[in-house]
């Protein structure tokens, strides 16, 4: 059975966990309204696929920015900056990691309390330093601000 989580102001639903297949794979939905952005980071020691099933994302891949749309499909190697941000009104994709992004994510996350997005608010100066330390904790480093 799928977890539904609220993650800040997206929701994410954990379709496979990596501690229900020998391969350690996590398949993740995720839903978001526009503008929402992910700072340039790097996975330290994982591989980060992407499939676009609704909408469009604006992802930066080091120094390239490619803009995405439903069926479109795109992997990132571990150790290399990238970033997003939803440029549609809203944006669904599926994300699959084999290392500690999904620990990162049940860290912070908490259940989704209806089928639709948490409360969407500006997060609040301790809600980004626990970002912060929580991605430090799981292999994920911040290195500059957001995709335009």
């Amino acid at each position: 059975m799928a977890d539904a989580l609220w993650f800040t102001t997206a929701r994410l639903t954990i379709h496979l966990s990596q501690k229900d297949n020998a391969d350690g794979l996590t398949l993740i939905e995720h839903h978001m309204v526009e503008g929402f952005a992910v700072p340039l980071h790097v996975h330290r020691d994982e591989d980060e696929s992407f499939y676009i099933l609704q909408g469009e994302v604006r992802m930066q891949i080091d120094d390239q920015v490619r803009r995405l749309k439903a069926g479109d499909a795109l992997t990132v190697s571990g150790g290399t900056p990238h970033a997003f941000r939803v440029v549609s009104p809203e944006a669904r994709f599926l994300s699959m990691t084999t290392g500690q992004f999904e620990e990162m994510i049940r860290s912070l996350a908490r259940p989704a309390e209806n089928e639709g997005l948490p409360p969407q608010a500006e997060p609040t100066d301790e809600e980004v330093a626990a970002l912060v330390s929580a991605c430090a904790t799981h292999g994920i480093e911040f290195q500059g601000p957001a995709v335009a």
